[in-house]
């Protein structure tokens, strides 16, 4: 017989097995149709968006917290990242649709941008290294669109960054 926490770990890690997906760069032209779906989304009516960042050990941590029922796009990513997502939305993954439920860690390419729609709550983490001091540092290490970031524009952000944050091994 097999005692719960056996069987615990092994649903954990099964679960953590079905993220094998990937985020590939997106391609020029589909990068132009989503610019042209976020001048239709422009018009809606903003929803704050919470922005946790974290500056510790030479890694940025930069965590959105989404509504359920939402359509979103993020900014056009230069750098490769690892992003978690925990929760139920459906994103373009290169070309292809993706849908993800529950906990996922992906590895995620340089030049990307994406659409999304959170069936529930979403909460997505990107993380990777940086020698940042700073919050705008570390967004203008990773997009050259920092400006159009909800976390230059809301007042919902909350920033930790420790004394040891660079790591100079």
């Amino acid at each position: 017989m097999n005692s719960p926490l056996i069987v615990a770990g092994a649903n954990v890690l099964g679960a953590l097995a079905r993220s094998a997906a990937t985020v590939p760069p997106t391609s020029p032209e589909l990068v132009v149709k989503i610019e042209e779906f976020e001048r239709e989304l422009a018009g809606g009516e903003p929803v704050d968006v919470p922005t946790e960042h974290l500056i510790h050990g030479g890694m940025y941590a930069r965590t959105v917290i989404v509504p359920a029922g939402m359509f979103f796009t993020n900014v056009l990513v230069k750098r490769a990242t690892v992003v978690i997502v925990v929760g139920s939305l459906g994103m373009n993954s290169g070309d292809k649709w993706l849908e993800l439920e529950g906990y996922n860690v992906l590895p995620a390419s340089a030049g990307r941008k994406q659409v999304f729609v959170s069936r529930t709550p979403v909460i997505i983490t990107m993380v990777f290294p940086t020698m940042a001091r700073t919050v705008a540092e570390a967004e203008a290490e990773f997009t050259d669109q920092a400006e159009k970031l909800l976390s230059r524009r809301q007042d919902t952000n909350r920033a930790v960054i420790t004394e040891g944050s660079l790591c100079l091994e």
